[in-house]
C-alpha cells in the first residue's frame, strides 16, 4: 500500500472514532473567536454563526456555545428561552395531571450544527445532553423549565434530515411538517428531570 493511501486510511479511521468528553473545550462566543474555517452542508447555520450569533448574544436574545476539539471549532449550539403552547393531545395530557396553563416554559435549541468534518462522532448527542443538563440546572434553582424545544431542519436527503437524530434523542413532534422545519419538544420531567 502506498504512503498516501495509508495516511488516508488513518485519517478515515480517526474521523470515525467517537470523541471523549474530556477532550472537548466549550466556550461562549465572543469577539475573539474565529469562525471562518467552520463548514456545514447547512449554509444557513454557518451564516448564523458568522453573522448573527455574537450580535444576538449582545442583544440578550440567545447564547451560543462553541465546542472545540484539538483547538478546532467543531460544533456549536445556541440556546434561548421559549414556551410551548398547550394544544390538542398535549393540553389534555397536562389537564389530566391538574396543570391548566395555556403554555409551559422551555429552553429552546435555536441552532445546533456540527462541522462537516466531524459529523457522526457524537458531538450532536453531546450538545443535546449538555442542553438537558443546563435546563435541569435552571429548573433546580433558577426558574421553571419543563421542556427543551427546537425546530428540526428538514432535508430531502434522509441521511441529512435532522428529525431522525432528534427522535433518537427522545424528542417528539409538536407539529407535523415535511419541508422547512418541524417543531419538536423533549419533556424533561418524563426523562428523569426534577
Amino acid at each position: 500500500m502506498s504512503k498516501v493511501s495509508n495516511q488516508k486510511k488513518k485519517e478515515m479511521e480517526e474521523q470515525q472514532q467517537p470523541i471523549k468528553s474530556e477532550e472537548i473545550k466549550i466556550e461562549i462566543i465572543d469577539g475573539i473567536h474565529k469562525t471562518d474555517s467552520f463548514q456545514s452542508y447547512e449554509k444557513e447555520l454557518v451564516d448564523f454563526l458568522r453573522e448573527d450569533a455574537l450580535e444576538n448574544q449582545k442583544q440578550r436574545l440567545s447564547v451560543t456555545f462553541l465546542w472545540f476539539y484539538e483547538n478546532k471549532l467543531v460544533s456549536y449550539i445556541t440556546l434561548l428561552n421559549d414556551k410551548i403552547n398547550l394544544e390538542g393531545d398535549l393540553k389534555e395530557f397536562f389537564k389530566e395531571k391538574g396543570i391548566h396553563y395555556k403554555s409551559l416554559p422551555a429552553l429552546k435549541i435555536g441552532r445546533l450544527c456540527v462541522d462537516n468534518n466531524f459529523l457522526r462522532r457524537g458531538f450532536g448527542r453531546s450538545m443535546i445532553l449538555s442542553a438537558i443538563q443546563i435546563a435541569n440546572g435552571i429548573n433546580q434553582n433558577k426558574a421553571g423549565c419543563r421542556f427543551i424545544t427546537l425546530d428540526a431542519k428538514r432535508n430531502s436527503d434522509k441521511r441529512l434530515d435532522s428529525i431522525h437524530f432528534y427522535k433518537k434523542m427522545g424528542f417528539k413532534t409538536l407539529k407535523e411538517r415535511v419541508k422547512g422545519t418541524t417543531p419538536m419538544y423533549l419533556d424533561l420531567k418524563l426523562i428523569g428531570g426534577n
